[in-house]
């Protein structure tokens, strides 16, 4: 039986897709992304692509170094909802 693997990117937007917010240092410490913010830079262009999704950052308030969030552009009921392992679920 084959298992698929989840690669660190999919796994930070379906995070991100969820509604969490991410930094660097909980990207590193839950996906092992060392650098977020090429990852931010390469998923932006993937799901900004149809404008459904927009991915926002913002200044933390403790430390000023950014959080990222992706912002649903288009709003409602969706059939699906992502798990933290990347797995896709019915809503």
């Amino acid at each position: 039986m084959a298992t698929s693997t989840i690669s660190k990117k999919r796994k930070v937007i379906n995070y991100l897709s969820s509604g969490n917010g991410l930094t660097a240092n909980e990207a590193k410490a839950r996906f092992g992304v060392s650098n977020l913010r090429a990852t931010i830079s390469n998923i932006r262009s993937m799901v900004e692509a149809f404008g459904n999704w927009e991915i926002v950052s913002e200044p933390t308030s403790t430390t000023g170094k950014s959080r990222y969030f992706m912002v649903d552009t288009h709003p409602g009921t969706r059939a699906y909802t992502f798990n933290v392992d990347g797995s896709r679920s019915l809503a």
